[in-house]
């Protein structure tokens, strides 16, 4: 403890150096003023148990802390390069400066990044570059069921929400989409009257909180949402499934940014954290989500809808399109957000770890919809980390039709990077409840700027595509963009990327293989199949496609229909095993008086005996008539992914006996 020792020894050799020289000089005593407080601390820390450091460093020890404290402003102004920054790197947030305030951004003496390096990324010019043809190029949202389209700039803002933004931040972002003709999305937090205040074009966001448009229980109010949709100003809707930065956590508003103001636009208790629920509680299934859409375009008067979400497993994207196939609805957009977005507030975990990054779901979203033939109905947007017209290119040739910034916009405001957006103490007045620091922020001058960006990055962005020798957004393809996987390899994104033929997955033999496993694991009924490992019993209920005659129980003697009773059958089945179109037919042949009603509670599937047979039994409640149906299959082909898993037909006995002392007798 030598730090203790000489803390202590100090403390009183000064003080007796204090006392014997005002006895010369009595004004020396005032040495105290200081001496006494510092004591005072050392003593203080010397039997404070919370921090090990001043326990053993007293008084010294907060230097520690002091540096800690302001390590973000040294790391950010004197230790960073230009491209070393994080989460944005000082060039990109420079770039979005200079434009927002209509200052020179060009660069000289050459680019700063090494060209060389792995995963340098550049886009393909053309030696016979296009005029540009439209500086104000516009994206047409809304389907067949749509009655009252919305013609999109490319680039929009991504949600924000009141309560995340102060209220100055989101009337110069509102004013600045007026000015600029473009978007700006509410975020979950509802519309309020700061989002009204403009008249700029609203995205106005759908969370599992429903704020805005939730009873007094935090459910779904369809007489709220209908008032507030079918306002001029709300020109889209969005419901949330996911947020990139946090998938599967849901939002989160600090206690300490709630006012009152927020509570009541939120209709939500104050004191508290705001959190969203993971999950909806407007539906739990696909199904429900695609039947969630069609009801929110009616009750909005024919308004696009659409929901976003991140990535995360696979086959649960390949449900929702199931669900769309079935049902033969369709959003009007889909929104692609990445792991890299940002967030106010976000548990580590997640936001570091959770969720598929921003280009690579973009493209599975892209090619799923390809592959199941929906692409031509639904646009598609992607947020997540969007600073250039270079960053809105790419992710145009992954798929994207349009592009949201959060970040960029919020830099366009003024914000520096400081990350105290959780805190509630912005030093620039853009992430905070507090009037001290918001009232700082100048709407008018704040809202030019966030135009100024916009136009800037709309006329790069023209100027790229003529560059490339495109004639429009609508030819920019992954081959137009390389990426050098090493410094001898150089590949585009057509190369690097999994892609798929248009309805490919609607066919069996035309499923390229890195797609099948999802695409097999996928129903429309549930998010999951769940099911016992022991029995290989489904649990839960699902609906069964019903073809004919005004909703009636008919026979099965439509293809599709025993597709959608099959995939419940397949769900029972080893992992790995895939049930061909043989099956189908063989169900259909063997059972062709088969009444199947609307919903099946329990499919088992087990052995019936040495010879290969497949008892599937299904349930059908309180269905009297119907209660119970056994069907002997005898034809079932397995894919070779698993060498446990062969032909069932004409197997042998001693696979056989191989196969249920694995499976412990069930299948």
């Amino acid at each position: 403890m030598i730090a203790r020792t000489t803390f202590a020894a100090i403390s009183i050799l000064v003080s007796l150096a204090t006392i014997a020289w005002a006895m010369f000089w009595p004004q020396a005593y005032w040495l105290f003023v200081i001496i006494v407080p510092l004591v005072a601390l050392g003593l203080h820390d010397m039997i404070q148990r919370t921090h090990t450091i001043l326990r053993i460093y007293p008084v010294i020890g907060h230097i520690r802390f002091l540096f800690e404290s302001i390590r973000p402003e040294i790391q950010q102004y004197f230790v960073e390069s230009d491209t070393s920054g994080q989460p944005v790197s000082r060039e990109f947030r420079a770039l979005v400066y200079q434009r927002a305030k209509g200052q020179r951004d060009t660069r000289p003496f050459g680019t700063i990044f090494e060209v060389y390096r792995n995963g340098y990324e550049w886009v393909d010019h053309s030696l016979a570059p296009q005029p540009v043809r439209d500086n104000d190029p516009r994206i047409r949202f809304g389907g067949p069921d749509c009655r009252r389209p919305y013609d999109a700039s490319p680039l929009n803002i991504s949600a924000m929400s009141f309560g995340a933004l102060s209220r100055n931040a989101i009337m110069a972002l509102n004013k600045g989409a007026k000015t600029g003709g473009f978007a700006h999305n509410t975020g979950e937090g509802g519309i309020s009257p700061y989002h009204l205040e403009h008249g700029g074009d609203l995205i106005w966001q759908i969370g599992t909180g429903y704020f805005g448009c939730r009873d007094t229980d935090g459910n779904f109010d369809e007489a709220l949402f209908t008032e507030k949709a079918r306002r001029d100003v709300v020109k889209m809707i969005e419901i949330k499934l996911s947020q990139g930065a946090k998938p599967g956590h849901g939002g989160i508003l600090p206690a300490a940014k709630l006012t009152r103001e927020i509570a009541e636009i939120r209709h939500v208790p104050m004191g508290h954290d705001v959190v969203s629920p993971p999950a909806h509680t407007a539906f739990s299934s696909p199904l429900g989500l695609i039947e969630f859409v069609a009801k929110l375009r009616e009750l909005s008067d024919g308004k696009p809808i659409g929901f976003k979400l991140c990535i995360g497993k696979k086959s649960e994207f390949m449900a929702i399109c199931k669900a769309m196939l079935e049902t033969g609805i369709a959003p009007d957009f889909i929104t692609v957000d990445g792991t890299e977005g940002g967030t106010g507030a976000a548990p580590i975990e997640f936001t570091n770890s959770v969720g598929t990054p921003l280009r690579d779901g973009l493209n599975f979203v892209h090619h799923a919809l390809i592959g199941a033939g929906l692409r031509d109905r639904i646009r598609i947007i992607a947020s997540g980390k969007t600073f250039s017209a270079f960053h809105m290119l790419r992710l145009m040739a992954l798929g994207a039709d349009t592009v949201n910034a959060a970040r960029a916009m919020m830099f366009a405001l003024g914000c520096i990077q400081s990350r105290h957006c959780n805190r509630n103490t912005c030093p620039t007045g853009v992430a905070t409840q507090n009037p001290a620091r918001y009232k700082a922020l100048d709407v008018d001058g704040k809202a030019a700027r966030v135009a100024n960006y916009h136009a800037s990055m709309i006329a790069n962005l023209v100027e790229l595509i003529a560059a490339a020798g495109l004639r429009g957004l609508d030819e920019v393809q992954p081959m137009h963009i390389n990426h050098r996987v090493n410094n001898a390899e150089i590949r585009t994104y057509a190369e690097i990327y999994p892609s798929t033929t248009e309805r490919c997955l609607l066919s069996d033999t035309d499923i390229p293989e890195v797609w099948r496993q999802d695409w097999d694991r996928a129903t429309s009924s549930a998010w999951k199949r769940a099911q016992s490992k022991s029995t290989g019993k489904i649990i839960g209920k699902g609906d069964v496609t019903r073809h004919g005659d005004g909703g009636r129980n008919t026979m099965i003697d439509d293809l599709r229909t025993i597709d959608s009773l099959m995939e419940r059958i397949c769900a029972a089945l080893p992992m790995g095993a895939h049930v061909g179109r043989d099956v189908l037919r063989t169900l259909r042949r063997e059972a062709p008086e088969a009444v199947f009603p609307h919903q099946c509670d329990v499919i088992e599937v087990r052995y019936a005996g040495d010879e290969g047979g497949i008892l599937c039994t299904l349930d059908f409640g309180d269905h009297a008539s119907t209660a119970m149906y056994i069907v002997s299959i005898t034809h079932v082909t397995f894919e070779r992914r698993n060498p446990l898993w062969r032909d069932i037909e004409g197997y042998k006995k001693r696979r056989i006996k191989r196969l249920r002392r694995l499976q412990g007798g069930a299948v």
